[in-house]
């Protein structure tokens, strides 16, 4: 198993950075740990990429609000084990298409019974990307906005 940390750092985050070299510090006492971000090489493509070939994909946020990350996983299949804050909570059925922890060691446990039982995984994360088909594309979102206009439209006309 390896666990792959990759994000993307902002330049004006002095607690991010603080945190990156602790992680870095930390990562590089272990061969199946590896940290990449954006100041690495990493661009869209390759975040792409490791979504795909995950098996499970973790967005343990603190705070958050619709976490793309997550609609990301999902949509490629794969279950999500993510922070119960903000919209991730709203993007994740706990035990459904993923799950929700609180602590850091409810996430390892709840990832560990993804990577232990790849049949759940699967299923979870065919959830998933039917849960993101229905309700976070952009042709969802649209079709929705052209319901309300001709609602409205209704609405002016009969006044």
């Amino acid at each position: 198993m390896q666990l792959a940390l990759v994000g993307s750092m902002a330049h004006d985050d002095p607690e991010g950075w603080d945190y990156l070299y602790r992680t870095l510090r930390k990562a590089g006492e272990d061969y199946d740990v590896k940290v990449v971000t954006n100041f690495n090489g990493i661009t869209g493509l390759e975040v792409n990429a490791f979504q795909t070939v995950s098996d499970v994909v973790l967005q343990k946020s603190l705070k958050e609000g619709f976490g793309l990350t997550v609609a990301e996983a999902l949509w490629k299949g794969r279950p999500v084990v993510g922070g119960r804050v903000g919209g991730i909570k709203l993007q994740i059925t706990d035990g459904v298409d993923g799950y929700l922890a609180d602590t850091v060691e409810e996430c390892a446990a709840k990832t560990l019974t993804l990577l232990r039982n790849p049949p759940l995984a699967r299923e979870m994360g065919e959830r998933g990307r039917e849960k993101v088909r229905k309700n976070f594309l952009l042709t969802n979102n649209a079709l929705a906005y052209l319901r309300l206009l001709a609602q409205l439209r209704g609405k002016i006309l009969a006044l």
